[in-house]
């Protein structure tokens, strides 16, 4: 598993954002698949809203990738 970290500048991001700010996702409309498409969980937990607020301390996973949001 492939394990990307992350730094805030601001307090949170939404979901759909930071995949694509991680390098996940190379559009909104890949990562609003990926949400919707089940393949993304949030601390162990499916998440299937694009607008979900990421904070520090967050970690999500998806297709052998994890990614931890530091602050």
């Amino acid at each position: 598993m492939t394990v990307k970290y992350v730094k805030l500048k601001t307090l949170w991001i939404r979901l759909d954002q930071l995949l694509k700010f991680a390098g996940v996702a190379e559009s909104g409309g890949q990562a609003k698949e990926m949400i919707l498409g089940e393949e993304v969980r949030l601390n162990g937990e499916l998440c299937l809203s694009r607008g979900k607020k990421i904070f520090p301390g967050d970690i999500i996973t998806l297709s052998g990738v994890e990614i931890i949001v530091k602050g």
